[in-house]
C-alpha cells in the first residue's frame, strides 16, 4: 500500500512464465512480509508471454483485491529476465526495488528481514544458508562467486540473489544482458561506484530443491558468459586506465 501522501518505499517485480500454479502464493507471500516489515509498496508482476493460464489468475486475484497495488505487465512476446528486471524499475515508483520470482520460493520472513534493513545501505544482498538444491547447482552457483570474486576483487557471498536495490541505482547502473548473470553485473557497477552493501542471510523454501533450473540451458550458459566478459573488461579497464 502507498502511504497517506502516496509514498511507495519498495517495488517488487515478480518475473511470471508459466507460473499459474506459484503466482499467487507468490503474492501472498511478498504480503505477509511487508506486513512484518511494517513499509509501503507496490506488486507488479510481469507476464513475459506465458503458455498458461498465468495472466488470467492474476488478473483474478486483482479483480477479488481491487484494494491491494498490484499492476500486471504483459509482453506480447518474451524479452528475457533481465530486460524485464530493468523495464520494471523504469515502471515502478519505490525508493527501493526488489526481484520476488513468480515460483515463490523465497520465505516471508527472510524478505522481511531484508525489508527491515531497508535504507542502511545502497544494497541488501541475500545469501543463501540452508541451501536445499541439488549438489550440482550449489557447486556452481559457488564457482560462479568465486569466478566473479576473482575478476573484482570484491568478496560477497553471493551475486545472484533477490537484492534489494535502490530503485534509481538500478535504472542508473542496469545490466546489457539477456539472462542470469545480470545481478552480478548491477553489483559489481554499483561497488565499482562506491555503494554501500549489507549481506542478511536467506533460507531456500522447500520448492527450491522441487524446482527445475533453467539457469543450465545454452542461451542462459551464453548469456551467463557474456556477463562474465563484461564484468572481466570494466575490472580490467578500471586497473589499467582507472576509469
Amino acid at each position: 500500500m502507498a502511504g497517506p501522501s502516496g509514498e511507495v518505499e519498495v517495488t517488487f517485480f515478480v518475473p511470471c512464465l508459466n507460473e499459474e500454479k506459484n503466482i499467487v502464493p507468490s503474492i501472498e507471500t511478498i504480503l505477509a512480509a511487508v506486513r512484518m516489515a511494517g513499509c509501503t509498496f507496490e506488486i507488479i508482476v510481469v507476464d513475459d508471454h506465458s503458455a498458461d493460464r498465468s495472466v488470467p489468475v492474476v488478473e483474478d486475484y486483482m479483480a477479488r483485491h481491487p484494494d491491494l497495488p498490484i499492476r500486471i505487465v504483459k509482453n506480447s512476446r518474451r524479452q528475457g529476465l533481465s530486460r524485464n528486471y530493468t523495464d520494471c524499475a523504469f515502471i515502478g515508483r519505490g525508493t527501493y526495488y526488489k526481484f520476488f520470482g513468480g515460483s515463490n520460493m523465497e520465505l516471508a520472513n527472510d524478505v522481511a528481514a531484508a525489508l527491515r534493513l531497508r535504507g542502511t545501505a545502497d544494497m541488501i544482498v541475500p545469501y543463501p544458508v540452508d541451501d536445499k538444491r541439488t549438489l550440482k547447482r550449489r557447486i556452481i552457483s559457488k564457482l560462479y562467486a568465486n569466478i566473479v570474486s576473482w575478476i573484482t576483487g570484491y568478496r560477497l557471498r553471493y551475486y545472484n540473489g533477490p537484492i534489494l536495490h535502490r530503485r534509481y541505482n538500478v535504472m542508473r547502473w542496469h545490466a546489457d544482458s539477456y539472462g542470469y548473470g545480470y545481478q552480478a553485473e548491477i553489483i559489481t557497477r554499483l561497488l565499482n561506484e562506491g555503494a554501500t552493501f549489507v549481506e542478511v542471510a536467506m533460507s531456500n523454501s522447500d520448492r527450491a530443491a522441487a524446482v527445475k533450473s533453467n539457469a543450465f540451458k545454452l542461451q542462459n550458459v551464453l548469456s551467463v558468459t557474456h556477463s562474465l566478459l563484461q564484468i572481466l573488461f570494466r575490472s580490467l579497464r578500471r586497473r589499467w586506465f582507472h576509469v
